[in-house]
């Protein structure tokens, strides 16, 4: 089993900053995938961004791209996801997830999920 637990959420005005870290315990060994995700309200859950935990290749959604940063520690077992430039439309519950390597971005084929952390933009 493996266990994600995010952190760093919270309340911050447009143009500002946050990190999130989501922890993971458990089954931390093989090939895997690490990536955020996030749901707005009233909106189906979407992809953000993705780090292989073993050669750190990177991906992120189109409306991140430039300002969220995906990277990991492997010492720590923690990914983290820098946001900058934060816009109201950033506003969300964001999830850390893990997948099986080769995984797309479709929620569908992950397997291990957080409890997910606010992010509150106001403009």
């Amino acid at each position: 089993q493996v266990q994600l637990v995010e952190s760093g959420g919270g309340l911050v005005q447009a143009g500002g900053s946050l990190r999130l870290s989501c922890a993971a315990s458990g089954r931390t060994f093989g090939r895997y995938v690490m990536g955020w995700f996030r749901q707005a309200p009233g909106k189906e859950r979407e992809f953000v961004a993705a780090i292989s935990w073993s050669d750190g290749s990177i991906g992120y959604a189109d409306s991140v791209k430039g300002r969220f940063t995906i990277s990991r520690d492997t010492a720590k077992n923690t990914v983290y996801l820098q946001m900058n430039s934060l816009k109201p439309e950033d506003t969300a519950v964001y999830y850390c997830s893990r997948g099986p390597y080769g995984v797309t971005r479709s929620e569908a084929g992950w397997n291990y999920w957080g409890q997910g952390t606010q992010v509150t933009v106001s403009s």
